[in-house]
C-alpha cells in the first residue's frame, strides 16, 4: 500500500516536470515569433559539391549556443544530410522541414565541441554561422563519419563570400575602412 503512494508521487512529479518543460517550449515559441522562416530551397540548387550524412543538432542565436531557435522547427534535432551546392547549403532532415542557407547569407564555418545539449569530442561539430533575416544564427551538424568534418568545413568555407557585408567596418572620413 505504501509503495503505491510512492509510485503515485513519483508519477505526479514526472507529470509536473513534463508540463513545465512544455510550458517553457511554448513560451520560447511565443518569444521567437518574429524570427523569419528560412527560405525555401530553390527547385534546382545546382550540382552537389559535397554531401555528408549525420545529425542536425539545432540552430541557435549566434554565439549563444544555449539559446535554441524553436520556431520553424529549427531547434529540433534529427538525422540529416548536409549538401553543399553552388547556391548554398541544404540540410535535408528526416521527418522535419529542409533547412536551406543561401550562399549570400553564409558568414562563417568552424568546428566546435558542442552546442545546446549536444557535446562531443573536441571539434566534433561543424557550426555554420549565417544570417536569418536580421538575426545572426549558428547551425550545428555532426557528420556521421569523423573524416567528413574537414571536407564539409572546406566545402562550406568555399561558398562564403570573401567580404561578407556584416563583417565590414564603417568607412573612416577619409574613405578607408578601419582596421
Amino acid at each position: 500500500m505504501e509503495s503505491l503512494g510512492w509510485v503515485a508521487l513519483t508519477l505526479g512529479i514526472i507529470a509536473v516536470l513534463v508540463a513545465l518543460m512544455a510550458l517553457g517550449w511554448r513560451n520560447r515559441l511565443r518569444r521567437q515569433s518574429d524570427v523569419p522562416a528560412p527560405p525555401e530551397p530553390p527547385a534546382d540548387p545546382g550540382p552537389v559539391l559535397y554531401e555528408a550524412a549525420g545529425q542536425y543538432v539545432a540552430t541557435t542565436t549566434a554565439g549563444d549556443w544555449l539559446d535554441r531557435i524553436a520556431v520553424h522547427g529549427l531547434g529540433l534535432r534529427g538525422n540529416a544530410v548536409a549538401a553543399v551546392h553552388p547556391d548554398g547549403l541544404v540540410f535535408a532532415r528526416t521527418g522535419a522541414r529542409t533547412v536551406f542557407i543561401p550562399r549570400t547569407d553564409l558568414t562563417a564555418v568552424q568546428l566546435a565541441s558542442g552546442m545546446t545539449g549536444k557535446f562531443v569530442e573536441k571539434e566534433g561539430l561543424v557550426v555554420v554561422t549565417w544570417r536569418l533575416g536580421a538575426l545572426r544564427v549558428d547551425t550545428g551538424f555532426r557528420t556521421r563519419h569523423p573524416a567528413h568534418k574537414a571536407q564539409l568545413v572546406a566545402a562550406v568555407a568555399a561558398l562564403i563570400p570573401s567580404d561578407p557585408p556584416d563583417h565590414r567596418t564603417p568607412p573612416t572620413p577619409e574613405g578607408r575602412e578601419q582596421l
